[in-house]
């Protein structure tokens, strides 16, 4: 008669062999998850999203226009959880640069760096080390747009 299937089977020296489903057996494989659980978790914590001002300028003259308001221009640099990154310039009246007339901008250009910001009554011109240049008018930026 054999033994029953849940029972483990004796050795050839008669001593009893631990079953497969014994947790000695499972130790290590927990282990080894437990292991990539927190590897993971560490990767999310590195790569998690946020948001850097790379480049700042601020307008010097309050009043050069209509709205009587001081504005700011920013490179603004955002990191998402999957590693990618992108750019936009903002310009507005938010010091924080968390709204306003925003211009997506290309990475190479952005991380080349920007050279000279140029505040003028007819609008804003962002110029880049590699000689390109991005030109916002006011009406764009201006009366809290």
């Amino acid at each position: 008669m054999s033994p029953a299937p849940h029972a483990p089977r004796p050795a050839a020296d008669g001593a009893r062999r631990p079953s497969r489903w014994a947790p000695a057996r499972w130790k290590p494989v927990g282990l080894l998850l437990a292991g990539a659980l927190l590897a993971t978790c560490c990767h999310a914590v590195l790569r998690w999203p946020r948001t850097d001002v790379v480049h700042r300028s601020t307008d010097a003259a309050t009043g050069r226009y209509d709205d009587d308001s001081r504005h700011h221009a920013g490179l603004v640099r955002k990191r998402t959880l999957s590693g990618s990154t992108s750019y936009t310039l903002v310009v507005g009246r938010d010091p924080g640069l968390s709204y306003g007339h925003a211009l997506p901008v290309s990475p190479y250009l952005a991380e080349q760096g920007v050279g000279d910001t140029d505040w003028t009554a007819a609008g804003v011109r962002v110029e880049f080390t590699t000689g390109h240049a991005l030109f916002v008018p006011a009406s764009a930026f201006t009366h809290g747009r």
